[in-house]
């Protein structure tokens, strides 16, 4: 009798032991990169010559945002005669087509019922333009979101990294509704992490990054290499990502190239835009994980480490949370029920599941904590805010469990979210400048 206890109690406690000793075992690499972000700056770059560039806009029934974005690139502190703006009016039921071609952009109409999603539609964009348009001479191309707005210095920013020979670099994300609520909250902190603690601990230790939705350029060798955008998985940019670091394309960072993007404010918009990152992130693992592991030990030795880094952004970590707490639990139930001896069993398993989500939530509040207090100057909102969504944010986080569990089972639909923040791209750059002084 006490040899099946000690058993049972064994079992349970090495299955759990196991999940954290492999969750620390991938992923304590990036307390590394806190460590290098706090003790050392990247590289300053100098550009020796203005490059010619075409940016590129999908945009679904998006006219109440599409003209600030075009105007925060007709503004830019760049030549403007090196910059010509396309915008995809993608399925569009309004006036989306309008407004941009009045803000000073070319638009392409396109309606596609059957190829739903902004990689069909970007491709969709770059046919044309290679076809119609390559005698501008355009060497990179920028992909932005139409809810965007860009610091008045970003494309002066990302020349200078294009001009010391970077094929594809993303850029510094900021949100310009961080204090609608918490979940808006959420979603700034979280890339404000992304942008800081791993985009510039990549750069500065000269491995790859990875592009993030929005706010990157590519060079134009690559879309001719690829006839266009061939990437259509429902994340397409971490796709992009994958494939461009197994092939040895070492994707850069612009820290000082800032964009600000608008994050949803009700959870049902909040779901559905996880929810699809979160197939997105299953689809990629599928297609490019076994790749990527084997990358590890066979890419030349600059780009293994890249192989391993981007392996783990997109491996399922959140499935060995909820591994563990489907496991506990069932451990419970089988306790409770008398399948399993012992309330010994219930009170290890409980203490299990409660380690794990504690472990979770701590983790992410100190990691919100931590970017809140770094990035304080480039939030823009009231301290008392400031303050309030470092507590939120790890809850904002918890919510993604229930989202990567049924994203495992259920079909996912390309769904709009509706964007209408209008925002004055002059303000931002006053506060940015600012900021810049300050340092």
């Amino acid at each position: 009798m006490l040899d099946q206890f000690f058993s049972q109690i064994s079992f349970v406690d090495i299955f759990n032991f196991c999940v954290f000793i492999t969750f620390t075992i991938c992923y304590t690499y990036q307390l590394y990169y806190v460590l290098v972000v706090l003790s050392r700056k990247p590289k300053q770059l100098v550009a020796k010559k203005n490059h010619r560039y075409a940016v590129v806009v999908s945009a679904r029934n998006e006219s109440a945002v599409i003209g600030d974005l075009i105007h925060s690139i007709k503004v830019q502190n760049y030549p403007t005669e090196l910059i010509d703006v396309f915008v995809i009016a993608d399925n569009c039921t309004d006036n989306t087509a309008d407004v941009a071609r009045e803000a000073g952009a070319t638009v392409f109409k396109r309606f596609n019922t059957e190829q739903v999603g902004k990689g069909y539609a970007l491709d969709y964009g770059f046919k044309i333009i290679r076809s119609q348009y390559a005698d501008r001479g355009y060497e990179a191309y920028f992909v932005f979101d139409a809810d965007n707005v860009l610091d008045v210095n970003y494309f002066r920013e990302m020349n200078k990294t294009f001009d010391n020979g970077a094929k594809a670099s993303t850029s510094y994300r900021n949100s310009k509704n961080y204090d609608s609520n918490w979940i808006s909250a959420g979603y700034a902190v979280w890339f404000l992490r992304e942008a800081k603690f791993l985009n510039q601990a990549r750069l500065t230790l000269n491995t790859s990054c990875a592009v993030s939705g929005t706010g990157f350029f590519i060079a134009a060798d690559i879309i001719e290499k690829n006839d266009g955008w061939r990437w259509h998985l429902l994340t397409e940019d971490i796709e992009f990502s994958a494939n461009s670091i197994l092939e040895g394309i070492r994707i850069a960072y612009t820290p000082t190239a800032v964009l600000y993007d608008e994050q949803p404010v009700t959870f049902r918009d909040s779901w559905n835009q996880r929810f699809r990152w979160a197939k997105g992130f299953y689809q990629v693992f599928w297609h490019y994980g076994a790749r990527l592991a084997k990358g590890i030990f066979t890419n030349p030795k600059g780009s293994r480490f890249a192989c391993y880094d981007m392996l783990m952004t997109i491996a399922p970590g959140m499935l060995l949370t909820i591994v563990s707490v489907i496991f506990n639990t069932i451990i419970i139930v089988l306790a409770a029920t008398g399948a399993m001896s012992t309330g010994v069993m219930i009170a290890s398993s409980i203490s299990s599941i409660f380690f794990c989500l504690f472990n979770y939530v701590m983790f992410m509040f100190l990691f919100g904590v931590l970017t809140t207090f770094v990035e304080w100057d480039s939030i823009h909102a009231p301290t008392r805010k400031k303050v309030l969504y470092m507590f939120t944010f790890p809850f904002f986080m918890l919510t993604y469990v229930p989202i990567a569990l049924v994203a495992l089972v259920k079909k996912c639909q390309w769904k709009p979210i509706k964007h209408s923040i209008s925002v004055d791209v002059e303000e931002f750059s006053e506060a940015q400048q600012g900021i810049a002084a300050q340092k």
